[in-house]
């Protein structure tokens, strides 16, 4: 009789035991905080297409450009903005550090998703010709905060390949009909131009041609003259406002002052 009543005991002791754990997992569960959960950070398309590196070209450019990423909550909204923040790594970063610019990133209350840039300055670089001729890399990591720890592990760093490189287009000073010289509306050719047109427009070998049925043909970089006619006057506003805030006016490389 002693040994079942043992037996009994020794089971009710168990079953409390397995209680206990069950209500302390509960009880861990309940405390888990959600706030502090992984960031994936990419770059590539906002809808998850993931690539391991994209390329920005300090050319294209005349003060300060950027590169666009993507990050993603893995895990839940919050009714609060939480902030993140990148550190560069790589072995050109000692070159191009002064160049780079990041920013204190807000994902905001109730957001899992957020587009948000890395910004790189062609007039800080240490040598005008620097990654002209071969290419350069830089990464970028989340530091991890009270907010956010890293993501999934493809997911925690992207690079950016960095290129310096710019070229005439073949049709600044002439073009076959019904093509029309880009410099009909906007002057000489000097690099620094085309790098204030490009930072400004956001067109890279553009063409001028009668025959363009719409303003602008993004699919064949295409745009009517009477829409280059708006470009130039554009140009022309985004000089003198460059020229306003700064001392003394935009100059190319030959030190002439920039005209459009």
């Amino acid at each position: 009789m002693m040994k079942k009543i043992c037996k009994i005991f020794q089971a009710c002791t168990c079953a409390l035991c397995l209680v206990s754990v069950v209500a302390c997992e509960q009880e861990e569960v309940l405390k888990f905080d959600v706030s502090r959960t992984g960031l994936n950070i990419w770059v590539g398309t906002p809808a998850g297409a993931v690539y391991e590196e994209t390329t920005y070209n300090y050319s294209y450019a005349y003060e300060e450009g950027g590169v666009t990423f993507y990050a993603r909550v893995y895990g839940m909204p919050v009714d609060y903005d939480r902030t993140f923040t990148l550190e560069p790594f790589g072995d050109n970063l000692e070159q191009i550090a002064p160049t780079i610019r990041t920013e204190e990133y807000v994902m905001p209350a109730g957001a899992v998703f957020g587009e948000y840039k890395v910004y790189f300055n062609s007039q800080k670089l240490p040598s005008s010709d620097l990654f002209s001729e071969s290419d350069g890399t830089v990464s970028f990591r989340m530091i991890p905060n009270e907010n956010f720890q890293a993501g999934s592990e493809n997911m925690q760093t992207f690079t950016v390949v960095l290129r310096n490189r710019i070229a005439k287009p073949d049709n600044w000073d002439s073009a076959n009909y019904p093509q029309v010289a880009l410099s009909k509306y906007f002057g000489s050719y000097s690099r620094v131009k085309y790098q204030f047109m490009i930072e400004h427009l956001g067109l890279i070998d553009f063409i001028i041609s009668y025959s363009a049925s719409t303003a602008i043909d993004e699919t064949t970089n295409t745009v009517s003259p009477a829409y280059a006619v708006y470009l130039q006057q554009l140009m022309q506003e985004k000089l003198a406002e460059y020229n306003a805030q700064h001392d003394t006016p935009l100059t190319d490389e030959n030190g002439d002052v920039v005209i459009f």
